[in-house]
């Protein structure tokens, strides 16, 4: 698809773009010189996922949320970026996986016509959900809808007791989650027979490390199997980032510098190169481009050839190959991505 031709499906949308700044990391920053220790700078591979963060409205407040997503936000990507979104996809033959993430993705109204758009072309679709959504009024048909064209569900599930749960996310959030996951198992979600996949994510509760994901993983079997009759496919644990609500509450706690040091000595450098800033790419809700989902919650802008001194949107491109082998801007809260088994929005890397 041409550029003139991607141009045209939004002409009149212009994005604020977040300045280029130079980044303290890059030069002297503690992740940029254990990267130089193990090896040349990061670069892109070949990207084959589309992260696509459709905004911050949420159902739901987290302490550990990086989004700082909640209700009482109304950053929602509109139906062109959305088709500006799909046309990039359409131009992009490497991209297989279309990651649709938030606040609660489901509560953009565009979120439906992004996941039909994604199958459509016959890529995989994956919907970041925090189960409570499928509760709220106006979601009756969403597990349908999602089965019915073959979305994957990731979720986020800190424990499976309600005291830990409820503390990260607020009273009533483990109920209403488990209510959500019985919800998906009678949809055959997790079954590990329809094709469903239904995986749930692990974060820390505190300022310290996931622990191993395959141990974690069976006990968080064998609990919600015996406890509530829940089955899943895969457990993700995932690094807290020393960034926005999680920074503050390290700060408030005195724990900041702790964490950091603790994230600098874990560093393993075999998960380098496994990071998914290598083959992934992060849109937010106005189509800027970044990295990781990380770096765009802290507006560090992807570095692109055809936007020099400016951050990079979606209508720049012509395709996602155009950033093919380009570099990766870094900063010291990387080190969350290499600590220990390494983490991902797919989980441990090691």
């Amino acid at each position: 698809m041409s550029r003139r031709r991607i141009a045209a499906i939004a002409p009149e949308l212009k994005p604020t773009r977040p300045a280029l700044r130079v980044l303290e990391g890059q030069g002297g920053g503690r992740f940029a010189r254990k990267v130089r220790e193990h090896g040349a700078p990061l670069r892109r591979t070949v990207i084959d996922t589309l992260q696509v963060n459709v905004g911050k409205v949420c159902n739901q407040a987290c302490s550990h949320c990086h989004v700082d997503a909640g209700p009482k936000r109304t950053e929602s990507m509109n139906r062109q970026t959305v088709e500006r979104v799909l046309a990039l996809v359409a131009a992009s033959d490497e991209i297989r996986t279309v990651d649709i993430t938030g606040g609660a993705p489901e509560l953009n109204p565009h979120f439906r016509d992004l996941v039909r758009g994604a199958r459509d072309l016959g890529r995989h679709v994956i919907d970041r959900c925090n189960l409570t959504v499928l509760l709220e009024p106006g979601q009756e048909d969403l597990i349908d809808f999602l089965a019915e064209h073959r979305v994957e569900v990731v979720s986020s599930l800190p424990c499976y007791t309600a005291d830990n749960v409820d503390k990260q996310r607020g009273k009533g959030v483990f109920g209403r989650s488990i209510e959500g996951l019985r919800r998906l198992n009678a949809r055959g979600y997790g079954d590990g027979q329809s094709g469903l996949q239904l995986n749930l994510v692990y974060n820390p509760g505190g300022a310290f490390l996931p622990p191993a994901q395959a141990s974690l993983q069976a006990d968080y079997k064998t609990r919600l199997a015996d406890d509530f009759g829940i089955v899943f496919d895969q457990l993700f644990t995932i690094t807290n980032m020393p960034i926005a609500r999680f920074s503050t509450w390290l700060q408030q706690q005195g724990q900041a510098d702790a964490y950091m040091q603790l994230l600098e000595t874990s560093f393993n450098p075999t998960t380098l190169p496994a990071l998914m800033c290598r083959t992934q790419l992060s849109i937010d809700w106005q189509g800027c481009i970044y990295d990781c989902d990380f770096n765009q919650m802290l507006e560090i802008p992807a570095a692109a050839p055809m936007a020099p001194g400016l951050a990079p949107t979606i209508f720049d491109l012509a395709s996602t190959a155009d950033l093919h082998q380009g570099p990766i801007r870094v900063a010291d809260h990387c080190l969350g991505c290499t600590a220990g088994a390494g983490s991902s929005c797919g989980g441990s890397l090691d």
